[in-house]
């Protein structure tokens, strides 16, 4: 998002004003409403990282987020450097009373007056400006005064350019677990967690209350490293493995029988844990087609973004996208979007025979429009910038429920569709959880990269389906008491 203050315009002209030509009763105000980001933006210059500022603190006694005082006071300074008396001002010193905190989300008026003129004994040239700070309803926030060495001469100038700044929220862990607030912990089987990352994602995942972890893998090497790691595993249930592919044979038997309701990849590599999970005789195969689904936030995009198949299915063709297409709907549905927009992506947005990605899209459409996919707007072929930017799709006269406005992207195939998501991560800062669909219950295919927020949002993603399906009729594991 833009940071930059909309009332300092880059291309605003600025004049300076001289100690003769300011004369006392002279104003300037600024109105400007405190925002997170502002709040954000303002810990991250000053270090002041209080509570108090951001989710009351735990011992504050306001009811809601102030802002920083300074904050509210540097509006005098801009006021001093760019209005009254303008560029080339020079702040000698300020006495401010702080009156009443300013909320987020309270609009605030920032005033300065000259109040007074002098000039030292050895003709220094000083104004005394009266500063006052008023919130919406006319309150007094902050009241004082500013002394300043004005110009030394008359100029009017253009402001400078300031670059836009984005402020990157990584906040999907937070929303996706106060959707989870009031669901009991999810047993799950932990498959092979021999690494500090999988083991601490399991022990992180039991103490926020998202899963109750079943630990399958080799039991001594296990609690080795949990003791080399400062965690507590005693409370959890260990299952012992030989191997990788054993823990995986194992994880997916407590899964068949009932006994959790989750399955969660480990320090195993992804083909030991699926081979498992897809085996016709004793894995989690069901009459849908089993996909994954990437939710992104990505923070130049306003909403959660789906991205479907990056990690499974290889090479999909048509009938096997309808599938992949409508798991992730349902995942949508899960997340509170009603009825979310599908953009099938290829690397043109016309049908072309030659590029079979555009003749899959133009099957699904047409299998969307005869009810073969419910529940979604679906549309493409869609190159990637006209799925995204309403404004590419209308420069390039594209008429388009979904076009700058998807809530699914379902990609060509795995490479593409894997490529994708990593430049979203590694370059734009995108947070990514990630979930399998399909199989009898969810599975989350973690990655040896995957920070620990991102596994902890997967878990919190396996939650809500398993509630769903509890809700629908489907038998949900009790967690132990």
């Amino acid at each position: 998002m833009n940071a930059t203050p909309p009332s300092f315009r880059a291309d605003q002209l600025l004049t300076s004003l001289t100690f003769d030509e300011l004369e006392v009763g002279q104003t300037a105000s600024i109105e400007r409403k405190l925002t997170p980001t502002d709040v954000n933006l303002f810990a991250a210059m000053s270090g002041n990282v209080d509570p108090l500022h951001f989710s009351g603190g735990a011992t504050s006694r306001f009811r809601q987020p102030i802002g920083h005082g300074m904050w509210t006071s540097s509006l005098f300074s801009g006021l001093l450097g760019t209005r009254l008396p303008g560029p080339g001002t020079i702040y000698l010193s300020q006495n401010l009373t702080f009156v009443a905190p300013l909320h987020v989300g309270d609009t605030v008026t920032a005033t300065i007056r000259v109040a007074d003129k002098s000039r030292t004994e050895k003709g220094h040239e000083r104004v005394t400006f009266d500063c006052s700070c008023d919130n919406q309803n006319g309150d007094p926030v902050i009241t004082g005064t500013a002394v300043v060495i004005p110009p030394s001469e008359h100029v009017d100038q253009a402001g400078a350019a300031l670059p836009d700044l984005q402020w990157i929220a990584h906040d999907q862990l937070a929303r996706l677990t106060a959707k989870c607030a009031d669901l009991p912990p999810l047993p799950t089987a932990i498959v092979y967690p021999c690494d500090e990352t999988s083991l601490r994602g399991a022990c992180s995942g039991a103490a926020m209350g998202l899963v109750e972890p079943v630990l399958v893998g080799p039991q001594a090497q296990m609690q080795a490293l949990a003791e080399q790691l400062g965690l507590d595993i005693s409370a959890h249930r260990i299952v012992d493995a030989a191997g990788p592919i054993d823990a995986a044979l194992k994880g997916v038997a407590l899964a068949k029988n009932g006994e959790v309701g989750a399955v969660m990849k480990g320090a195993l590599h992804t083909d030991e844990l699926m081979g498992a999970i897809v085996r016709r005789d004793t894995g989690l195969r069901t009459s849908k087609r089993i996909s994954h689904v990437f939710v992104m936030s990505v923070p130049t995009y306003p909403k959660p973004l789906l991205i479907t198949d990056a990690v499974v299915n290889i090479a999909p063709e048509a009938d096997d996208k309808a599938g992949i297409i409508q798991n992730a709907v349902e995942l949508a549905s899960v997340l509170g979007v009603e009825t979310p927009r599908v953009a099938i992506l290829s690397a043109v947005e016309t049908v072309n025979p030659k590029i079979q990605s555009t003749v899959d899209a133009a099957a699904l459409c047409k299998m969307a429009d005869r009810g073969q996919i419910t529940g979604a707007i679906v549309d493409g072929p869609l190159a990637f910038d006209n799925a995204i930017s309403a404004e590419a799709a209308r420069t390039k006269g594209i008429r388009s429920e979904v076009a700058g406005q998807p809530d699914i992207l379902l990609v060509p195939e795995l490479a593409s569709g894997n490529m994708l998501v990593k430049q979203l991560s590694f370059l734009a800062h995108a947070d990514a959880a990630g979930i399998v669909l399909g199989a009898a219950v969810p599975v989350m295919l973690t990655s040896r990269a995957d920070s620990l927020p991102s596994r902890l949002a997967s878990c919190a993603l396996a939650v809500l389906l398993a509630d769903k399906a509890a809700r629908n009729g489907a038998t949900r594991p009790e967690a132990a008491q």
